[in-house]
């Protein structure tokens, strides 16, 4: 079955262009003025947007937590980002001490099977090191995945020493694997935490007290260094402030290698959510936590210099009731992290494009093209061009929405950009040449998305 989408304002990262767009099977078969194709059904897109499917690249479906499990699973997760625009996204197998990758690889497997409604791909959590991990981190490639994440936080859990981040990078750089780090300096952080909680400081804004951003930017500026000492890619994650932003801008000016993404929280929320009574605060709870508006203003403007390549969502909901209220006796039992993976692309379409922040071209490269480019999708994905998929979306930019948890696709009973009145509304979803959103219908077939063997970093500033 063919389509043709006519008439559209296509939009990739370099054009902006009024043409149609043919798709044949899976494919984008030619972009251009006055295509026909008698056999093909048509859209009229006149006077709408066509963009590349958004590629979230940071996001935690189905994760155990120990407490409790995030709340959205590979199919309501992946059917949510698909009514936000996202067709691809990259998730964290995370194994359990003592379990070997290969045991988390095949679990993500087995969590993604049978409900995978967009394509997906891994990058690999390394929570511990010795000959044996090691070992298999130089197999990752051949199992599709070129990314792996470590934590400088999360001590006696996820955190690893320095020692063990440099070996780690040594061993990735071997086989040109790109290194993720979530920066932030976990022990003064655990000694925080203990102290703050032994003098009652037990209430939702004590989490932000606990991890300033000295913490995170420190951190950071340790990453790059043992990174660039090791010889690796280093890849900063959820990026929230501008300590940490100025650390990333300077190391680049000296030749550093570096890239790194912030997310929708950290342009649109600040620490005064923490501060919600009734216990209200602790939907906002995520590692690392909100900052200050000032911080919001700076990843804004490293978006539009380019210092920051991506904005994606850390994509972890627990639900109010039940989950957040895990820890109302205590800061540090609430289960970290925001929904969001919906409300990436439209967020980033209305508070960007629309009040001016970001030019079309930039939006696009910051939710699609860069994250296909660093991560290996490219140019499979990430563009619009003759023999890319035919993963996109139409927009119409003068509807107006709200958003809410009333109707939101996301599987958790709050939303934190709850009330947001956004202009720019999607219509039209296609992966893969299929039409899997229409208006409010979905119609992908569960099991339809695919696992993605990713190629290496292939990135050009």
């Amino acid at each position: 079955m063919s389509t043709l989408i006519k008439n559209g304002i296509v939009i990739t990262e370099n054009e902006v262009k009024t043409a149609d767009v043919l798709i044949e099977g899976e494919k984008i078969s030619t972009v251009g003025k006055s295509i026909t194709a008698p056999n093909a059904k048509e859209i009229d897109a006149s006077g709408l947007y066509v963009f590349p499917g958004g590629i979230d690249v940071h996001t935690h479906l189905d994760l155990d937590v120990g407490s409790t499990v995030s709340s959205d699973d590979f199919y309501t997760g992946q059917a949510a980002a698909a009514f936000g625009g996202t067709t691809t996204h990259i998730d964290f197998p995370t194994p359990r001490k003592g379990e070997t990758l290969r045991a988390a690889f095949e679990e993500w497997l087995s969590k993604a099977a049978g409900k995978a409604v967009i394509d997906y791909g891994f990058h690999m959590s390394v929570v511990e090191v010795n000959n044996k991990i090691l070992r298999e981190i130089e197999e990752l490639p051949d199992w599709g995945i070129t990314s792996i994440k470590v934590y400088m936080a999360y001590k006696n859990i996820l955190q690893l020493t320095d020692e063990e981040i440099y070996r780690v990078m040594q061993t990735a750089a071997r086989k040109n694997i790109t290194v993720m780090v979530h920066a932030e300096n976990g022990d003064v952080i655990d000694f925080n935490v203990r102290n703050l909680i032994a003098e009652g400081k037990t209430e939702p804004k004590y989490h932000a007290i606990s991890r300033p951003p000295l913490l995170e930017a420190e951190a950071v500026n340790r990453a790059i260094y043992i990174a660039n000492a090791a010889g690796a890619n280093v890849y900063i994650v959820h990026v929230t402030a501008e300590m940490s932003l100025n650390q990333i801008t300077e190391s680049r000016k000296r030749g550093l290698k570096v890239f790194a993404e912030t997310c929708p929280q950290y342009l649109f929320l600040d620490d005064s959510y923490l501060e919600l009574q009734n216990f209200e605060g602790a939907k906002y709870i995520c590692s690392p936590p909100l900052r200050k508006p000032e911080d919001n203003e700076a990843l804004w403007n490293g978006l539009k210099k380019g210092d920051l390549q991506i904005v994606s969502t850390d994509h972890c909901p627990f639900n109010f009731k039940g989950q957040k209220e895990l820890g109302k006796e205590a800061f540090n039992k609430i289960p970290n992290g925001l929904p969001g993976i919906e409300d990436r692309v439209p967020l980033l379409y209305s508070e960007g494009i629309v009040k001016g922040r970001l030019t079309l071209n930039q939006f696009v490269r910051i939710t699609s093209t860069n994250p296909a480019k660093l991560f290996g999708l490219y140019p499979q994905k990430g563009t619009l061009k003759t023999g890319s998929n035919a993963d996109l979306f139409i927009l119409d930019p003068n509807a107006e929405r709200t958003i809410t948890s009333q109707n939101h696709h996301m599987n958790v009973d709050y939303n934190p950009y709850e009330g947001f009145k956004i202009k720019g509304k999607i219509k039209k979803v296609f992966r893969r040449g299929e039409l899997i959103v229409d208006g409010e219908e979905f119609l992908a077939e569960k099991g339809s998305g695919r696992y993605l063997h990713r190629k290496h970093l292939k990135w050009e500033d």
